[in-house]
């Protein structure tokens, strides 16, 4: 009977040890699920201000615009085909606009009361009128429309047609699509400068930034950029005349001397780089990509150096800056089995306590 119930009480020990080393297991793995939701931020000069919940499936979320008179951000949620209209002033989703198939692009045009989103999923380009948040308009948009940017000027949106090799031109006036622009190769984002009055657009798959007169959508450079693979995200920053391109292929960030036509700088980023956002106030530049790690850089008039580099959140690779607070969003699919918008700051801009 002795033997019988020593040998109980061993079979009990054994078997809450079992239980104690798989809740030990257990716990490790929800700290390490934990760990990857939750923002790191001692490699990056930021805090960690808020996690908004956003409507609709954990599904992924693509670019993002933000109109600072109306202080709203306009998100592509690309699995659920619908943009978001967040408001930042009240921290809260205002509005949402579906019918919008595989969105991946979304542009504020300010002057026109207007958002643009390219549809990939039927190839077309939604008009949105900022007042309504109704949707307007429809137009063609090529093959695989992704980013945009706007010519003032000439009232002209230039459209990436990533896989059919061209730029799309619509003319905002009429919500035409006036003509396509042949750049000989996969297209990535494209982006307006104030300076020369012209577009430039990546050529990723042939290592060149094309540059367009909108006066007569006339190609009248194409710049090759040394040390480019896959070169997707794209910002110019007007004054000191500088030009960042992402290059997803191999994980750097290039800075282009716009004067010279010149690659002058090359650095290493977070893996698969993709949107890149300027706070001009701070010279501040976020470099977000796909993996969750966003790089930040300081702009100065003649020199452009890292700050930082550290996780935000999984799938991290989008991010816009309201430049008047400051504050970052980055907008994740998955947190916790629901998309959030994620709101990060400048340590340096925040209050006293």
């Amino acid at each position: 009977m002795k033997d019988r119930v020593l040998s109980n009480r061993r079979c009990i020990a054994k078997l809450l040890g079992v239980l104690s080393m798989i809740g030990l297991a257990a716990m490790a793995i929800h700290d390490s699920a934990a760990a990857a939701e939750t923002p790191l931020t001692a490699d990056l000069p930021l805090t960690h201000v808020a996690d908004i919940p956003l409507p609709g499936r954990a599904t992924r979320l693509d670019y993002e615009s933000y109109d600072p008179d109306r202080h709203l951000l306009f998100i592509a949620h690309l699995g659920d085909s619908e943009v978001i209209v967040f408001d930042t002033q009240h921290s809260r989703v205002v509005a949402r606009i579906g019918n919008i198939a595989a969105v991946h692009g979304v542009l504020v045009v300010r002057e026109q009361s207007r958002v643009y989103a390219s549809a990939t999923g039927t190839n077309e380009v939604v008009a949105i009128d900022e007042t309504t948040l109704k949707i307007t308009a429809r137009m063609p948009g090529g093959v695989y429309p992704d980013g945009m940017a706007y010519a003032p000027d000439t009232r002209k949106l230039y459209v990436s047609d990533e896989t059919g090799g061209t730029e799309t031109v619509i003319d905002v006036q009429s919500n035409r699509r006036i003509k396509a622009i042949p750049l000989g190769g996969e297209v990535g984002n494209t982006q307006y400068d104030p300076v020369s009055r012209h577009i430039f657009v990546n050529v990723q798959s042939r290592g060149q930034l094309v540059e367009i007169d909108p006066s007569t959508d006339a190609i009248v450079a194409r710049i090759d950029l040394p040390g480019a693979r896959g070169n997707h995200g794209l910002y110019v920053v007007s004054q000191p005349h500088l030009a960042f391109v992402a290059c997803e292929g191999n994980d750097r960030l290039l800075t282009l001397n716009l004067l010279t036509r010149q690659v002058v700088q090359s650095f290493d980023v977070g893996a698969d780089p993709d949107v890149i956002a300027f706070d001009p106030g701070a010279g501040t530049l976020y470099i977000a990509g796909e993996e969750g790690i966003v790089s930040m850089f300081a702009v100065g008039s003649s020199t452009v150096s890292k700050i930082g580099e550290g996780r935000i959140g999984p799938n991290a690779h989008v991010v816009a800056v309201d430049p008047s607070t400051h504050r970052a969003y980055f907008p994740l699919k998955n947190v916790d089995g629901r998309p959030v918008l994620r709101v990060m700051a400048p340590r340096s801009t925040l209050p006293s306590p």
